[in-house]
């Protein structure tokens, strides 16, 4: 419990008479930490925050790193950014020690500074010299944490910048031949088949590298820490993380296991705007950020640039690749889809030189002063679109229906129309494709009267659906012919449920293995779907554990 002569020891505080001081010993929040313990979090409430015994580690993370700003000790204060500008914290306070630190909430304090105008002049004061320090950080040269060297339209290139660009690791592409003229003073050479090369910050040369190995360059994590865990979620998209945090807040060793990048389709989209709780939107990348910081925190362990091979099934054992293998009380399917391919002859040799299926942020930049086409009449096409607008010369959404309306949400339809650089083709298809090396051209047809064109493109990216991926996943998990996963009372009208009691909503025919997402046989295809089913699908794990101990 506070005492007037705690608040005395902090320098702020000292001037204040007795019964000021014993209104905050009163009022003020009495916070004791171990090493480790936050006293507060990044996006946290504003509150006037101060150190009585112990040393507190100022951080924030930056490019997925995290970075000391500074230290707060016995006497400092801290929370007077946000205090002044009513708005969160923007970076996180750690204890290094044990510590005991003094909250004093907005209320109250408004409530000493109106008595003691004093107080507001030092703590606007001081909040003037913390602008100063981040703008210090801010006037920094972005340092980047690796270089690529190779074709940006390589697809064994592009596949890396992606997975760079999704664990949020900065980085610059620099072509093979700009390289060598930059490096002919040193000598450092490569030869064609080394490429993609990879140099790392800290000096580590990859040459050609899978992203198991680039992730394990890095200091990602890709080994598991446990054996045994009571539930492991494949796939780090909204469901898998979505269930990494509400199980590990509630006591679970939980496990995700994703093969590619966090974040999922969702991870990909430029801007999601309809996502409660974010009223001026949110980009994918963000949200998967936010979720992913959130499960680490709580306890979650994440595993990266690993594939399960197969699942024994009764036991719940899981084959990863690299021959490791990992035992689950519960498994929960969150693999979400992968986006379907054109049917278009000569087009797969283009996949990856100018054919590509989905998009991210990063794709954009690629495009400047080009003509480009996406095909699709969603809503992730329709979010590429407006994110490829502020970049391409001219972007072409090429739709098989009648409307967008039908199939894309009506905030997106009414930014389409604004955009002068975009059009729309209805009732179109692509028929055919040509070039030498990439694709130069498109053919379009006029699906009401049959009319044909050919098209320069500088690009053509795909959203023509999704289909559940069989991939490594036994025949003992029901599915539909689209590979879609069948849980709860599809399941049972299967007829391939066995067990006395009914299946849970979201359990698939093997009992205690769960799906959720958009891996799961359901009209709805949505973020906040798939965050819903990713927390639900964690009530039934506890469901099932506790049926089979009685």
């Amino acid at each position: 419990m506070l005492t007037i002569d705690d608040i005395r020891m902090i320098p702020l505080f000292a001037g204040l008479p007795d019964s000021e001081l014993e209104r905050l010993a009163r009022s003020a929040g009495d916070i004791h930490l171990q090493a480790g313990d936050f006293a507060v979090h990044e996006g946290g409430e504003p509150a006037l925050y101060a150190v009585l015994e112990g040393k507190l580690e100022a951080f924030k993370v930056f490019d997925n790193v995290e970075r000391t700003l500074g230290w707060r000790t016995p006497g400092s204060v801290f929370g007077e950014l946000p205090l002044v500008l009513s708005s969160p914290f923007v970076i996180s306070y750690r204890a290094a020690s044990p510590s005991r630190v003094v909250r004093v909430d907005t209320q109250h304090y408004y409530a000493i500074a109106a008595s003691c105008r004093e107080i507001a002049v030092k703590v606007g004061l001081l909040a003037r010299e913390r602008v100063g320090g981040l703008q210090e950080i801010a006037d920094e040269p972005p340092r980047t944490r690796a270089t690529m060297i190779g074709d940006r339209l390589d697809p064994a290139c592009r596949a890396l910048q992606q997975f760079l660009q999704r664990n949020q690791v900065s980085f610059e592409v620099t072509a093979p031949d700009d390289f060598e003229k930059r490096s002919s003073e040193s000598g450092e050479c490569f030869q064609v088949d080394d490429f993609p090369v990879l140099k790392l910050h800290d000096g580590t040369v990859l040459r050609h590298p899978s992203t198991r190995q680039l992730a394990t360059a890095l200091g990602l994590r890709t080994q598991p820490s446990l054996r045994d865990y009571d539930t492991v979620i494949i796939g780090g998209g909204p469901a898998g993380l979505a269930a990494a945090v509400y199980g590990a807040s509630e006591g679970l060793r939980t496990l995700v296991l994703e093969r590619e990048a966090l974040g999922g389709q969702a991870g990909t989209s430029s801007r999601i705007e309809n996502y409660l709780g974010f009223p001026n939107g949110v980009s994918g990348e963000e949200l998967a950020s936010r979720a992913l910081q959130q499960a680490k925190r709580l306890g979650a362990e994440i595993v990266v640039a690993r594939s399960v091979r197969k699942v024994e099934i009764g036991a719940h054992c899981l084959h990863l690749d690299g021959d490791d293998i990992i035992q689950a009380r519960t498994i929960i399917l969150a693999t979400g889809v992968s986006w379907r391919r054109l049917d278009i002859e000569g087009c797969d040799r283009f996949a990856g030189k100018g054919i590509h299926y989905g998009a991210s942020r990063g794709d954009s930049g690629g495009t400047h002063g080009l003509d480009i086409f996406l095909i699709g009449g969603g809503n992730s096409a329709g979010q590429a679109a407006l994110n490829f607008a502020n970049h391409a010369r001219h972007v072409t959404l090429v739709v098989r229906g009648d409307s967008l309306e039908k199939n894309m949400s009506r905030y997106l339809v009414e930014q389409i129309k604004a955009k002068s650089n975009i059009s729309v083709q209805l009732d179109s298809e692509v028929t055919a494709v040509r070039g030498d090396s990439r694709l130069s051209e498109i053919c379009l047809r006029d699906r009401s009267h049959g009319e044909v064109s050919w098209k320069a493109c500088g690009g053509l990216f795909v959203f023509i659906g999704a289909d559940a991926e069989p991939g490594w996943r036994p025949i003992e998990i029901a599915r539909d012919q689209r590979g879609f996963v069948l849980t709860g009372d599809d399941v049972v009208k299967a007829g391939r449920w066995s067990e006395t009691r009914d299946p849970y909503l979201l359990e698939t025919s093997i009992p205690g293995v769960f799906a959720c997402g958009d891996v799961r046989l359901s009209p709805v295809k949505r973020v906040a779907s798939a965050v819903g089913e990713g927390s639900m699908a964690i009530a039934f794990v506890h469901k099932y554990l506790e049926s089979r101990r009685g």
